[in-house]
């Protein structure tokens, strides 16, 4: 594939300057009250960032988003990852995201009105439920909650946790075990479950390194006991589950990647600018052999990440799911984002370890990146498995 296939044009070139200018001037001098979830100031920000056309940039305007696909949202990444904040600013923030593309995918237009239209709006939230504390997240076939039929009904029975953002949430989605004798990917199904329904209880938001997160970025155990919604909650058809799943956890995987791209651009520039100010035993760090090779790694990195996630976009547009390809920057680009996070705080010393600087809180969210979404280890079993059954079958493995 040319380079020149991976280039924005000029009309996404246009937008991405947009979004520039809207980062600097408002999300950038507001992180610290974005992070305080100022619900006044998110509020007015988001309704700004709608009057400009800049909303909802990861689905398309059928589904009440301005997306431009794949690849256009890759690039428009590079600006809106660069915050953790302005994923919620733009009303493109996880798990809405994917809970707003398998609800477009396969909906019911009855279901469509009532959660989808509300969700891209930014009117309401979601969470999605399908990570359990007794069992791998690494293998779901294992999963232990229960929705059995009983007339028009399902009843869920269950314990979830991880269930981002589900403090505050209108309906979560819920990965049930809705045939237990079927064979392992077909047991279980997605249901759409309100928020309020008896039953649902929220037990706490888990802290992650020492952080409970506030609104949307909980990491929530909650229980199901005896809930009761219509059979028609069901997200396709019973036992599509895990078909949903790898449609929904794919794209999601790859807008992460997308987002940490952002995040190690804005890294790699505060390594580079700081190394410049600072001095040491005489000279520059910037002078530093030390430092110089950590900034040639992390160039090196980032444009591999960049091009990998591209290629990848490019070919999703084109109707392929690049399940292989999405795995190799899954796993590549979580390492490379946290080697890059972790020479800029090297860098700044003690600062890097302050709230001084973004540094320490995106090296926390690159430890996680490396665990949610199917963990390193899962993803380069998927990327060799996939490329020795080619070899298996008398063929190779094509990188183009």
């Amino acid at each position: 594939m040319a380079v020149t296939e991976l280039a924005p044009t000029d009309e996404i070139q246009e937008l991405r300057g947009r979004y520039r200018a809207f980062m600097e001037e408002h999300v950038y001098p507001n992180e610290r009250a974005l992070q305080a979830d100022d619900a006044e100031l998110i509020g007015s920000l988001r309704a700004r960032a709608k009057d400009q056309g800049l909303w909802a940039p990861h689905v398309p305007p059928e589904a009440g988003g301005t997306g431009q696909g794949f690849l256009a949202y890759a690039h428009l990444n590079e600006e809106i990852g660069r915050s953790t904040y302005a994923q919620l600013v733009f009303g493109c923030q996880a798990p809405d995201a994917g809970n707003a593309e398998i609800l477009h995918l396969f909906g019911t237009d009855e279901q469509k009105e009532r959660w989808l239209k509300p969700l891209v709006a930014g009117e309401i939230r979601s969470f999605f439920s399908m990570t359990e504390p007794e069992v791998p997240g690494s293998d779901p076939t294992t999963l232990r909650t229960t929705a059995v039929r009983e007339g028009d009904e399902w009843v869920i029975d269950g314990h979830k946790w991880f269930s981002s953002g589900a403090d505050g949430a209108a309906f979560g989605i819920v990965m049930a075990v809705t045939d237990a004798e079927a064979e392992p990917h077909r047991r279980a199904s997605q249901i759409l479950v309100p928020a309020e329904t008896p039953g649902v209880e929220i037990a706490r938001a888990v802290p992650v390194l020492g952080h409970a997160g506030s609104g949307w970025s909980t990491h929530c155990e909650v229980w199901y006991r005896g809930v009761r919604v219509p059979v028609e909650n069901t997200l396709g058809e019973p036992g599509d589950g895990f078909r949903i799943a790898q449609k929904r956890l794919g794209p999601g995987r790859i807008h992460h990647v997308m987002r940490w791209l952002g995040q190690m651009q804005r890294a790699f520039e505060l390594l580079c600018s700081y190394a410049l100010e600072r001095e040491a035993f005489g000279s520059r760090l910037a002078d530093k052999q030390t430092v110089q090779n950590w900034i040639a790694d992390s160039a090196a990195e980032i444009h591999a990440c960049r091009l990998m996630t591209l290629d990848a976009a490019h070919k999703i547009d084109d109707g392929d799911e690049a399940r292989v390809e999405v795995s190799v920057i899954k796993y590549y680009a979580a390492q490379a984002l946290h080697d890059v996070i972790d020479r800029a705080i090297q860098v700044h010393g003690a600062r890097g370890l302050t709230d001084e600087t973004p540094l320490a809180e995106m090296y926390a969210n690159a430890r996680a990146a490396r665990i949610y979404d199917g963990p390193d280890e899962v993803h380069r079993m998927v990327v060799s498995r996939r490329i020795l059954k080619e070899f298996e079958k008398g063929g190779t493995w094509r990188f183009s």
